[in-house]
This record gives C-alpha cells, structure tokens and sequence, in this order.
C-alpha cells in the first residue's frame, strides 16, 4: 500500500511519517515537501531509515517536491498549512489554510484520484469541508482527524481516574474538533458498566468523584496546554493518524470518530463537517452510524452544526 503525506515537514507530518514508516499495511511512503524544505525531509527520511534498520522493518521512502510521485496513493494525508501557536483559537487560523487545503486537495483529484484523502489541517472541520468541495470526491473518501484523538485523550483521563486499562474504556467525543466538542457521557462505560454506576464505587475505594466537566476542559486545552510546553503538538496527533490510516489500509472496519461531511445522517444535519462515529475501511467510510444522545448533548450537538456551518460558509465565500 503506498500512503503521501503532504506537509511532511511540519512537526505531525514528520512524527506521523515515523509511524506510518513502522507499519506493516505501508509498502510505500511519500513525504512531500516545497522545494526549499526538500533537504530537511531528506534528512527525516535517512533518519527514519536508521531507526527502522534498527528494528528490521523495511519501507520504501520517496522524499519529493514533486506533486506527481503522490500517483497511485492508497491514501493522502494532508496536513500542509500553517501551525496553531500558543494561545491561539483553530479558527485564526482559517483563510489562510482553507487557500492551501484547497490547492493541495484540487491536485490530489487530478494526481491520485482513487485516493483517500485524510485532513489533518486545521480548523480539521472546516478544512475537511474545503478538501471535499475542491476535490470533487465523494464523501466517503475525504474525511478529518476530528474528534478521534480527543476520544484517545478523553479515555485516556477517564482511565487514569478509575485505575483501569484504557482499553476498558468505552466512548467519544464528537461535533467540533475544538471549544463545541461534545463528550457522549451518556453512552460512557467502564467495563461495559455506565460510568454513572461508579459514584458509589468511587465512595468506597476513596477515589476523588469522577470531574466531568473538568475532565471535558483538559481535553480541549489539551492540544494548547502541549503547545504552551512544547512548541507543537506531534506524537499524539501522530499515532491518531496511524491508527486512522491502518484502519483503512488494512479494511479493520473500525468505528473511528472522524470529521465527515453530514447529509441528513444524524439530527437532519446537512451540508456540514462534523465529528461523528464512522465504520472505516478500504473504501473509506463505509457508513456513517446513528449517535443515542440524552437532550442536552443533542442541544450542545447541534449548537456545534451551527457554529462550523456558520464558519464553513463565510470561508468559503473568501474562496469563491
């Protein structure tokens, strides 16, 4: 299977290049760069090289800046377009990647159009809207990062809190990848047992009560709180994009919460990107499945269709 990156020199295009490059399901690997970042990619792939020799697992790397060598892509990620900076909203960043993603998504129509494109860029929701509408593919093979790495985090705090595996943890997040995210707690369980069951095991092994609400806080400042330490977030958007493209790659039919484009699929929505929990394969989205929520995450739902169409829309009145 051959997967492009476009954006490979930013810092989750060369940490995902890294995890993609580990990948049993990826014969072939493309980094694509513009031409004065072509050394710098060169020396990520040797990079990667040494560190893969050292684990006895081989991939073919290709580092261009020629977008013609991404023919025959399985799957593009695309994550080309300026960074998030510390203390600054996805949104800000707009415009000017809308610009880019639809530049780039155009040229992956032309180039590979069997391609599955993956958008990482962001604002993902709006931006994933953007690559679909340039590229002229059918929804089922353009979709966002989404929600998919805030579920991760979301389990992940959840986990630590009640001292299980994570893996014990079902649930996700959807709507906006960003301030309107909608944690489902009312479809949430540990160990196939609803989280509100464990008040009263939080009482007898002295644990402190489960925060929800703090919990939802850490997950969206989780990306700026990173940020703020770091400079950039890298290896969990990374690995989110692994496990998204192997999922595809290898046809798991893994129920992923991505941004996808909605057409009546869910609350009469339409016409919008928005995180949501899909079957994944080969094909791309197989199947967009039907979300059980209590009222409130339904009103906070559709608040989140509301704020991303209203986004959406104005850019691309800038795009024409």
């Amino acid at each position: 299977m051959k997967v492009s990156i476009i954006g490979a020199t930013g810092r989750v295009g060369r940490a995902a290049a890294f995890c993609l490059a580990e990948e049993n399901s990826v014969g072939k690997l493309v980094l694509f760069a513009r031409e004065e970042s072509l050394c710098k990619i060169e020396g990520e792939s040797l990079d990667i090289y040494d560190a893969l020799a050292a684990k006895g697992i081989y991939v073919s790397i290709k580092t261009t800046c020629d977008l013609k060598d991404i023919e025959d892509s399985n799957v593009v990620v695309l994550s080309a377009g300026i960074s998030r900076k510390a203390g600054e909203e996805r949104e800000d960043l707009g415009v000017q990647n809308a610009k880019i993603v639809a530049e780039y998504a155009k040229k992956v129509a032309e180039i590979a159009p069997d391609a599955i494109i993956l958008v990482i860029t962001n604002p993902v929701d709006v931006m994933t809207y953007v690559a679909l509408k340039a590229s002229g593919f059918k929804k089922n093979k353009v979709f966002g990062l989404g929600n998919h790495l805030d579920s991760l985090r979301f389990k992940t705090y959840i986990a630590k809190h009640f001292h299980v595996h994570v893996s014990e943890i079902h649930t996700r997040i959807v709507g906006q990848h960003g301030p309107q995210m909608v944690p489902l707690i009312s479809s949430t369980s540990i160990g196939g047992i609803p989280i509100e069951y464990y008040s009263a095991w939080d009482y007898f092994t002295g644990y402190e009560p489960f925060d929800i609400k703090k919990t939802i806080e850490k997950v969206k400042n989780a990306g700026s709180n990173i940020i703020g330490k770091k400079g950039a977030t890298e290896y969990g958007p990374a690995f989110a994009i692994s496990n998204i493209v192997t999922t595809i790659l290898n046809n798991e039919n893994k129920i992923l919460t991505v941004s996808a484009y909605l057409d009546r699929d869910i609350e009469g929505i339409e016409d919008v990107c928005l995180g949501v929990p899909v079957k994944l394969g080969i094909d791309g989205i197989k199947g967009i499945l039907p979300i059980k929520m209590s009222e409130s995450e339904r009103e906070s739902f559709l608040k989140a269709a509301e704020i991303v169409k209203k986004d959406t829309d104005k850019l691309m009145k800038v795009l024409k």
